[in-house]
């Protein structure tokens, strides 16, 4: 069973390998070794006294790149999110077993928009179970109302509280009985996709997140929270800030790996096929060093979020229209 968990990890964590490296260094590698081969042959001079020009040249190779950056967009909004929840599971499920897994200790969070605030013990993320959840809100002219229930389970679109007990709060006096039910049934805007990403959001520590390890949010996932909590702290802010802008930035990775294998890759006369491997190495360990530093500083609040987000596809990217300008 333990070399089948094995086998079943490396399947899962596989879209995270294909988003962060497989898929540049692959598409950086094949574009060298074809240029490079182009160029040992003299087939890009050939083409080049045809009339083509460079940039004409480029355009199937930055179409490639485009659609490989799509590719990344799907698998990292769509795919990665669930892959590295599942991930976590193969890990734990051999320690905690696997229906522990899905219980969290425990639940806290604030809807700023609607100024109600969620607390209960054990919540269950598979199957929207919590037990003794508290669920108190502000209705306005100084009068709170909350609800106390030995259990609640999201069903058929609306939060369903058992043995549920309703109290009134006018100013500073004590809270008054305003009766009970045996299932009391509310339509709450929170619901229990909105509280799984609460629970990402709040498992995500800085070291993590400036390792790029933030993959378990999707773009929709980091925007609502943000939406949701305008008066979010800055240094919470500014990692989620970093992990989104990062997230739209790896998809114009492939085209910034496009730009720098083209110059290198295109150079006039005959080379060595494994001159290009060596260049693409070369390139791949200065860009994933950039971006580490440069994500890490976004998260810890040195650099602005998009800057340290876009600077290593800027940085690649520039240096390789600099080159090809050089070549015309």
């Amino acid at each position: 069973m333990l070399f089948l968990d094995i086998v079943e990890y490396y399947v899962v964590t596989l879209p995270e390998l294909l988003v962060e490296q497989v898929l540049p260094v692959s598409l950086l590698l094949a574009l060298l070794y074809t240029l490079t081969n182009l160029s040992r042959y003299n087939e890009l001079t050939a083409i080049r006294a045809a009339g083509i020009g460079l940039w004409r040249l480029s355009m199937p190779y930055l179409g490639v790149g485009a659609i490989f950056g799509l590719l990344v967009l799907a698998i990292g909004e769509f795919w990665l999110p669930s892959a590295s929840e599942r991930a976590k599971f193969i890990l734990e499920r051999r320690q905690t077993g696997a229906t522990q897994h899905d219980w969290v200790p425990s639940l806290e969070f604030h809807n700023e928009t609607t100024r109600r605030d969620w607390t209960s013990g054990p919540y269950n993320t598979r199957t929207s179970v919590m037990l003794h959840p508290k669920i108190q809100w502000y209705l306005g002219n100084g009068t709170n109302e909350s609800i106390t229930a030995r259990s609640g389970i999201y069903a058929g679109g609306q939060w369903n509280f058992y043995n549920a007990e309703v109290w009134l709060r006018r100013g500073n006096e004590p809270p008054a009985w305003a009766g009970s039910n045996a299932v009391l049934r509310r339509s709450f805007p929170e619901t229990p996709a909105w509280i799984k990403s609460e629970i990402k959001v709040n498992s995500l520590n800085p070291s993590d997140a400036a390792k790029g390890q933030g993959t378990q949010l999707s773009i929709r996932e980091i925007l609502e929270f943000i939406r949701l909590h305008s008066r979010i702290n800055w240094e919470k802010k500014a990692m989620l800030l970093t992990q989104l802008d990062g997230r739209l930035a790896a998809p114009f990775t492939c085209l910034a790996v496009v730009l720098i294998a083209l110059p290198f890759g295109a150079r006039a006369g005959r080379h060595n096929v494994f001159v290009g491997v060596a260049s693409s190495i070369f390139i791949c360990f200065g860009y994933f060093i950039l971006q580490r530093l440069s994500f890490g500083m976004g998260v810890g609040g040195y650099l602005p979020p998009v800057l340290a987000a876009w600077l290593p596809n800027l940085v690649c990217g520039a240096t390789g229209l600099l080159l090809l300008a050089r070549m015309r």
